[in-house]
């Protein structure tokens, strides 16, 4: 992202200049409005090598969709760029202001978050190296390419039944590792079973991969297993706490609350991409980002038309 500062009072600043930041500045540039996009560089989805299930890009690198983004953004000329990290933001009496990490201060009447989340690792050896690739999330971004493959699902309870019953469709070589004694019902049970899906009541201590590619599982027992993906459901965070910061309110799985048009709890701040939806991908991302340039550009006109 090139950094082209050329101001610092604007109509929107966007924290966060991944797929949803750049999406809502393309509806915002496009009505000609003074926005600049904060960014520092490190989207979500850095881990995994090709993104999938996005209209026009399927199997693009993400950072090849990234940077087609930001080029056709730098022909908009209200549209500015900051490659930094914002440190803090507060509202003012004209609306927002933001401060980066090295001080720049830059003021905005509205203010939208696209800062994505963080994922929390759990602590297996070998997972880190695998997330994105081999280790996986989400069945309709990466599920596909591991269609028929021998496959395992690390979750537990209503999380791992849920996940069972997408990926059974994939391959019939499926099997659930609990990590600690299951908390799935009888009743669920009963369906896994019924559909040749088993239940390791396990610890994963270690994967065994090359360069990214799942070979076989080590459990605390010391047993070990070949699997050739690994689904798994594992806690986030924020990226950043402005949003606390700023008041936003919450929903009780951590993400920021916001209606349907992206606007958050608190009066001209708005939110899109995966820090306000469950739905993990590049597509929703893009998705909610044009909504939320949308709403924004509206929201403005409404107030000084």
């Amino acid at each position: 992202m090139k950094s082209i500062i050329t101001k610092k009072q604007f109509d929107v600043i966007i924290i966060g200049g991944s797929y949803s930041g750049l999406s809502a500045g393309m509806a915002l540039g496009r009505s000609l409005r003074r926005i600049l996009i904060i960014d520092s560089g490190k989207p979500c989805n850095r881990y995994t090598p090709r993104s999938h299930n996005f209209l026009t890009q399927d199997g693009e690198e993400p950072a090849v969709i990234l940077q087609k983004a930001e080029d056709q953004l730098v022909n908009y000329e209200s549209v500015e760029f900051l490659n930094e990290v914002a440190l803090s933001a507060k509202a003012i009496t004209e609306g927002f202001q933001v401060t980066t990490t090295t001080g720049v201060k830059v003021y905005s009447k509205k203010l939208l978050l696209a800062t994505g989340i963080k994922d929390i690792f759990p602590k297996i050896i070998g997972f880190e190296g695998c997330w994105g690739k081999t280790v996986i999330h989400c069945p309709y971004c990466h599920g596909y390419e591991f269609k028929g493959k021998k496959t395992a699902i690390i979750a537990n309870g209503d999380r791992a039944f849920h996940l069972a019953s997408l990926v059974n469709n994939l391959t019939d070589q499926l099997s659930i590792i609990t990590s600690d004694r299951s908390t799935l019902t009888q009743v669920q049970l009963s369906k896994l079973y019924n559909h040749h899906i088993r239940v390791i009541e396990n610890d994963v201590a270690e994967i065994i991969h090359n360069k990214g590619v799942v070979n076989r599982l080590v459990f605390k027992n010391g047993s070990t297993e070949d699997f050739e993906a690994l689904y798994t459901a594992i806690p986030f965070e924020q990226q950043t706490d402005i949003p606390l910061i700023l008041g936003c309110e919450m929903t009780e799985n951590g993400l920021i609350k916001v209606d349907m048009f992206q606007r958050t709890t608190i009066s001209g701040i708005y939110s899109c991409g995966d820090n306000s939806s469950p739905m993990r991908s590049v597509a929703n991302a893009v998705a909610t980002g044009n909504i939320a340039g949308a709403i924004l550009n509206h929201d403005l006109t409404v107030e000084t038309f």
